[in-house]
């Protein structure tokens, strides 16, 4: 498959800059996987819209990693946290996105936050935090990371919205978005109509919204990324299998986890690891039956997972209907649910 195969014309008015008033308030299109055709509906009717399933979230938390601050030279200065190397109570090592990058060095301060700017890697900066307490600091001085078509400053209301209700493992550094929907009306429907739940964590990086750089996907170097499937949740999926149960995806990090583990093991096992699996036509993904996701960038490597599960030309059909309908598109935008057989 080749990158241009994942362009699509989208008018710039139809990307969310805002939240929907609420979670449960997004629009929602229908397909049924390798079939074209869709159908309108609201996320609230999510629990209607499928037989008994089990529904898997991922629970990462987003942190508050955007930095800005002033350089002692006067100029400013913007930091994204991006990978965690070394935790600790008052010192931390991350590797971080940084601008300007070419002048960032020394000893840098946002709030109660010493910022030491170590050597670089690449394209990312290697720095130190320190504090009396890190994540306090980080808490008071970091804003949320907000995608970069969000064209708009970070404000207080996003450390909620850019956040899901059931938010447990910090680390994130971007939303797992498909969560977003779900607050606790949509989640006691689901729990009423007899759907299941359970959890992975998937800690989200920048490069999952980092637009394709190759035209060759087979040459694209997919970022890793570090998840954990407990043994509760490994249990919940091979009951679900065994009784026929089937089992959905709450966005393409799950998908990305499940899949990594039943490649690697056979099966969907309990586990630590990471994983840098780059989904993409015509690859078959076996780990989930159903899908539900928000819409996604062209050129992007989520885009082509949602067409390696939904099929390319189903896919292209549900977008094209979902401009003309004008759905709301990204992070804070309307979702897709992609149902497989049962």
């Amino acid at each position: 498959m080749r990158a241009e195969e994942l362009l699509y014309d989208l008018p710039p008015a139809l990307i969310a800059q805002e939240p929907a008033p609420q979670r449960e308030a997004a629009r929602l299109l229908v397909m049924d996987r390798g079939r074209e055709g869709v159908e309108h509906a609201s996320v609230l009717d999510l629990p209607q819209l499928l037989p008994p399933a089990l529904f898997v979230f991922n629970d990462t938390k987003v942190i508050p990693a955007r930095l800005v601050g002033t350089k002692p030279s006067g100029g400013r200065f913007e930091l994204l946290l991006v990978e965690r190397l070394s935790e600790g109570a008052s010192e931390q090592r991350w590797l971080c996105m940084g601008k300007p990058m070419k002048s960032l060095r020394g000893t840098l301060r946002v709030g109660a936050l010493a910022i030491e700017v170590g050597p670089r890697r690449e394209e990312l900066l290697e720095v130190t935090l320190r504090a009396p307490d890190v994540e306090a600091a980080l808490d008071q001085a970091g804003q949320m990371p907000l995608p970069p078509y969000i064209a708009r400053q970070p404000v207080r209301a996003d450390r909620d919205r850019y956040q899901t209700v059931f938010a447990r493992e910090p680390g994130a550094v971007a939303a797992p978005t498909a969560g977003l929907h779900f607050g606790e009306t949509l989640l006691a429907g689901l729990e009423a109509a007899g759907h299941q739940r359970a959890f992975v964590t998937l800690h989200v990086g920048p490069g999952t919204f980092t637009p394709l750089s190759v035209d060759d996907l087979r040459e694209h170097p997919m970022h890793a990324e570090h998840y954990q499937i407990s043994v509760e949740t490994a249990a919940q999926i091979a009951e679900a299998r065994r009784t026929g149960r089937p089992v959905v995806a709450v966005g393409t990090t799950v998908v990305r986890t499940l899949e990594a583990s039943l490649r690697k093991h056979g099966v969907v096992t309990a586990g630590v690891d990471a994983t840098n699996v780059f989904l993409y036509p015509p690859q078959e993904i076996r780990a989930v039956d159903t899908l539900v996701t928000n819409f996604h960038l062209p050129r992007s490597t989520l885009l082509a997972l949602v067409m390696a599960f939904a099929g390319i030309e189903p896919t292209r059909l549900a977008y094209r209907e979902a401009v003309a309908q004008q759905y709301r598109f990204f992070s804070y935008g309307d979702a897709m649910l992609i149902r497989g057989k049962t």
